[in-house]
């Protein structure tokens, strides 16, 4: 899930020339993402481009923009005659500028002090990484490592992945250090296993406490069932209603002015009451109302209510009550393609792994912010889950060399890479430390127990469940998140009726 627009980088043996795809904020899931669905784990950064595309976009001139070859020698004097395991970054978390340096040093850091694996990564932009990863696999050369990688990126291929589960048992991987329910998760009914658990990404309401000190607004509740505003005037449930009311009160124009004052200029807004960050993927969107499965038992497509009512929600937030930036907006100067960093922007409902890019300009995490339960609506809370997984190519020729990496991923390093992904450990002995060293870079006092709490809330079904024809379904159904950000007269019904005969078919052939 994470979103990024920017070139992608790559470090590796192969080049790949590839069109930089100009996809809309969360390429969404994605979202980051996204991871996530962003990664976002899971949807943990959004870029969801279809794979069934990627034979088309590799070498000649595509108008995109190269990416970056290294020539091997990554701190470890170059490969030798050591077994060089290839990593792919870019279907979750990990491919954002901010992440790749600190990714890099500890790679460098394995391959100097080890001289029988050479570990050879590749950053692929989360907007491109599906195209890339499929230019890789039609070619004959796909990588042996992918990962972070959550349901999303992985539904894309199906059948590419290998079965870890001897591997597992023959190299001593330990996943009883995990949490039990990822483990049940990833494995399937028939015993294989075609991931590890790494990385969860709860979510949660981020806010700045700034902008609310300066409206002279309660901060939102870290507690769930908690109301908002106890015995101020302000004082309600906790809700996606008072979300709406509150985003009003906090988005301001250039007069100062807030968006409730009838002298408001909707053409000047400065500051913003509430976004999707980077979790604007259609069916990440439409879980903050309810969980759902757009599969009906029948094998039809049917799109959730609440995804409906969500979808309008937002839609209605953005063009009518302008308290949320439109697509332009996002990608416009005041806000630079990262809203809630920008300090522009009061609330944003996204993943733990956004804390990755909370940053100033020297890389220094920002302190202006904190987190709140998620918004119940009609009294129903959903904190819907993204979680990241590692995955083996099924036709790598290094499977032994490719885990003892993983292992060294998930065993030696993971907090370390964790850290950078803003990502909570599948392994429970972890989380103290990992959350002692987020407070570490974020010393304001962040609710941190509130992303363990919205465990219990989490969307089931996921958001995230298989369809048929994964990549193409998934690509139509994301065709209508730059319509809610840019669409000021979107008939939503209208185009709800539209997705659900398109997905039908897409379905029927199959």
């Amino acid at each position: 899930m994470l979103r990024n627009k920017r070139a992608m980088r790559r470090f590796g043996a192969v080049a790949v020339s590839l069109a930089l795809v100009t996809a809309a904020c969360g390429g969404d899931d994605d979202a980051g993402s996204g991871p996530e669905e962003t990664g976002g784990g899971g949807d943990t950064g959004g870029g969801e481009e279809t794979a069934e595309t990627g034979g088309d976009t590799g070498g000649g001139d595509t108008g995109g923009e190269e990416t970056a070859t290294g020539g091997g020698d990554t701190g470890g004097g170059g490969s030798g005659d050591r077994t060089t395991v290839t990593w792919f970054v870019g279907l979750g978390t990990g491919s954002q500028e901010e992440q790749i340096p600190q990714q890099q040093a500890l790679i460098d850091e394995y391959n100097a002090n080890q001289d029988e694996i050479f570990l050879e990564v590749q950053f692929v932009d989360n907007n491109t990484a599906k195209d890339a990863l499929a230019t890789l696999i039609g070619g004959g050369t796909p990588p042996d490592i992918v990962g972070p990688v959550g349901r999303e990126g992985a539904n894309a291929f199906p059948g590419e992945w290998l079965d870890l589960s001897e591997l597992i048992e023959s190299e001593g991987v330990d996943l009883s250090l995990y949490e039990q329910t990822q483990v049940d998760a990833y494995t399937n009914p028939d015993g294989t296993v075609h991931s590890l658990p790494f990385a969860s990404f709860p979510s949660a309401l981020y806010y700045n406490t700034e902008l609310f000190d300066e409206a002279g607004l309660p901060y939102p509740p870290a507690e769930y069932g908690e109301p908002y505003g106890v015995g101020t005037e302000w004082e309600g449930d906790w809700d996606w209603a008072k979300v709406e009311e509150l985003s009003q009160i906090l988005t301001v124009d250039a007069n100062g002015n807030d968006a409730t004052s009838p002298d408001f200029d909707p053409s000047s807004i400065q500051q913003w009451g509430y976004t999707h960050q980077w979790t604007a993927a259609p069916k990440a969107q439409g879980t903050n109302f309810g969980a759902g499965n757009i599969m009906a038992e029948d094998g039809t497509a049917d799109v959730p209510d609440q995804w409906v009512e969500e979808w309008k929600w937002y839609h209605n937030l953005i063009h009518n009550l302008h308290s949320s930036p439109t697509g332009e907006q996002l990608d416009g100067d005041i806000l630079s393609g990262n809203a809630f960093n920008s300090g522009k922007v009061a609330m944003a409902r996204t993943h733990l792994w956004y804390t990755c890019c909370l940053t100033d300009a020297d890389g220094n995490g920002n302190t202006f912010w904190n987190v709140a339960a998620v918004p119940s609506h009609n009294g129903v809370v959903t904190a819907n889950l993204h979680a990241d997984t590692f995955r083996v190519h099924k036709d790598t020729a290094n499977a032994e060399a490719a885990l003892a990496v993983l292992k060294w991923i998930q065993e030696e390093k993971a907090l370390e890479f964790l850290t950078i992904y803003g990502a909570m450990p599948a392994r429970t002995d972890l989380r103290d430390p990992y959350f002692a060293a987020l407070e570490e870079r974020f010393p304001q006092g962040v609710s941190w127990q509130t992303f363990l709490d919205g465990l219990q809330y989490i969307d089931n079904p996921s958001h995230e469940l298989d369809m048929p024809a994964f990549a193409e379904s998934d690509l139509r159904i994301k065709e209508l998140e730059p319509l809610i950000n840019n669409d000021a007269d979107l008939d939503i019904d209208a185009y709800v009726e539209q997705l659900e005969a398109d997905l039908d078919a897409i379905w029927a052939n199959a």
